[in-house]
Parts: structure tokens; sequence; C-alpha cells
């Protein structure tokens, strides 16, 4: 039998080995992100410098949301929505938990998308959201296939039926109503003004849709068809034209005449993450120059480091001049926050675009 003292050892040892065990375990990073924002080199350098593994979990706005919803924001210690998808789900599901500023090299990002995703992302005088990667949604036009396809509304032409596509998703709801002279964003405080506008679009959409080769919904589904002129039009992303231009010089991102839609990625913290210490670490570690231009250029996209476009290879640099004159620059429309109730709105009309009633 073993001796008081002896067990006492014994019981120290193993509540020393728990404790050990819980501090190893949390020195893990558990990230929910989109493709692309966390390439490996970037993550083998960040774990090498300050010994957390990342866990990396792959996912877009609308799983980030539903995901956090499910589990009252716990499951991952950072997630990365649209600057859009902070403030109207943080008070309607409280899925967030504030950030501490203090924590954070504010000096490492640019200013002013510092302080305008600031203003977007908070409630009650708490800010929940700071700036990663930003871009547009656009046109990605084959322009020899397709020379005259200038503005969303074109891809329902006759003149590209059966090869255009875009998203089931709120963005071509938004695009459309811009394109058809409609602001979507002012009528966002008036709900019952909202859901008239968005029958109007989803009327018009409903009419596009046999022009339409299919809803595109993962990237790869699309670029191939793109590739292959299956598809010569379509309502994406920036970062799909830069990369297909890459290859076929033919294929280029173009700004819409009505106006590109500009997104911003952010960093928040779930409301129940366990590891808040390295989040803050990946996002200081992030928003390095050096770092942030290794993101981007996985990414397609530019960030919010300050300087990190100096680092730029020079081809994304020449195709972004090309796609963005400074007219379209200034013709960007920012998705503003989503006030709580509009997304439900959306999402009726949508519905009824796929099920084709």
């Amino acid at each position: 039998m073993l001796t008081k003292r002896a067990s006492l050892k014994l019981a120290t040892a193993f509540a020393a080995l728990m404790i050990a065990g819980g501090a190893q375990a949390a020195e893990k990073l558990r990230l929910l992100t989109w493709a692309d924002y966390a390439p490996a080199d970037v993550v083998q350098q960040f774990t090498k410098e300050t010994g957390i593994e990342v866990e990396i979990t792959l996912s877009n706005n609308e799983e980030m949301i539903s995901k956090l919803r499910a589990t009252q924001g716990s499951g991952f210690d950072l997630v990365q929505p649209s600057q859009d998808r902070i403030a109207g789900p943080q008070q309607e599901f409280g899925i967030y938990k504030p950030l501490d500023m203090s924590k954070l090299k504010s000096d490492l990002f640019i200013a002013s998308m510092l302080e305008a995703t600031k203003k977007n992302t908070t409630v009650d005088g708490k800010v929940y959201g700071v700036p990663h990667i930003w871009g547009t949604d656009g046109l990605v036009v084959n322009t020899k296939a397709a020379p005259n396809v200038a503005d969303y509304p074109d891809l329902c032409s006759a003149a590209v039926a059966g090869k255009s596509s875009f998203r089931a998703k709120r963005p071509t709801l938004i695009a459309f109503a811009f394109a058809n002279g409609m602001d979507p964003f002012a009528a966002y405080k008036d709900q019952k003004k909202y859901a008239e506008m968005m029958e109007k679009v989803g009327a018009k959409l409903a009419e596009c849709k046999k022009n339409v080769k299919f809803f595109w919904d993962g990237k790869d589904q699309l670029l191939n068809a793109l590739r292959s002129g299956e598809v010569v039009a379509a309502m994406a992303w920036d970062t799909g034209g830069w990369k297909l231009n890459s290859e076929n010089p033919d294929i280029k991102f173009i700004a819409p005449k009505s106006g590109a839609l500009g997104w911003v990625d952010t960093f928040a913290i779930p409301a129940k993450g366990r590891n808040d210490d390295a989040a803050y670490k990946w996002i200081n570690f992030n928003m390095r120059p050096e770092i942030a231009a290794k993101v981007a250029a996985s990414a397609g996209n530019f960030t919010a480091s300050n300087g990190a476009d100096k680092l730029m290879q020079g081809k994304l640099k020449d195709q972004f001049a090309e796609s963005f004159p400074k007219a379209a620059i200034d013709n960007i429309k920012w998705y503003p926050a989503v006030p709580a109730g509009i997304e439900e709105i959306e999402g009726k009309v949508l519905d009824r675009l796929k099920a084709g009633s």
C-alpha cells in the first residue's frame, strides 16, 4: 500500500500533469476563416514564433453565423465574418465578445480602414471587429466571347444566354437592386420598403434565371466553367477574375457601371472562445506588412495592413489598376452593417428563386 506521503506526492504529480496538459491544450488557436486566408507557410511561421498550433476550419458568412448561433458563440477562438455580419448578429444572438483594443497594434492597420470598420462593428459603444482582407464583387467576363457585358443586368441578355452565372445569395440581390436604380442600403432602416424592393429584384432575377447556366456555389466550380467557356460572364469576386486573367488575358474582372460591391472581412472573437490571447497574437502577426503580403498573395486581395501593398507582386498591382480606375473606386458600394431582420427578408426571396417560383 502507498503511504500517505507517497499518495500525496502522487496526487500532486497527477495534478501538475493535468495543469500542464490543460495549458498545452490551450495553446491551440481554433480559427474559422475563408479559403486562402491562412496559407500553410504563414501558419507554420506563426507556430514557430509562438508555439501555438492553428486548427483551421474553412467557411463562409452564412455558415459562420449558423455555427456560432448553434453553439452560442463557442467552438472557435477567432472568426472572420465580413464587417456587415457583426453588428446585426451580435444584437440578435450575442455571438461575439468585445475586442480589447489595447491588445491590438493599431499602427499596423491602415488607419482609415480600421476606423471605418470599428464604426461599422460597434454595438452599445463596444467594438467587435477589425479589418483584415478587403475586396469587391463585380463581373468576371471573357471579353472576347462577351464584349458587351458591362453591368449586372447584362448577365440576363440574349448575347450570353445559357452562359452566364451568379450566386443565389444576398450580394446578387444587392447588386441587381443598384443596377435597377434602387438603393438597398438606404432602405435598410425601413423593412417594409426593403421587402418591397427585394420583391421587385426577385422578380427580375426570376426572369433572368432561364439565362444562367447555373447558380454557382463553390469558387472552383465557377472558375473551371469560365476556363472551359461553359460560362462567359458571371457576377463574382475580383480575386477570381484576377486569377483567371493570369491564365487567360481575355478574362477580366470588370467594375460594373452601377458600382462594384465592396466588402471587408474582419477578425472577431466568439463569445465563448477559449484562447483570446492566441487570437490577439494571430491578429497582430497577420497585420505585419511582410506577413500580410503573403496572405494577400494567397487570397488574391489586398489587406488592411499598413504598408503591405508596397510588398505585393507586380501582377496583382497591374490587374487592380486595370479593373479599378479612380472613377470605379469612387463608385464602390461599401456594405454597411446589416440590421436585424434584413437577411430574413432576403432569404424568402432567394428561397423562391432557387425553387423556381
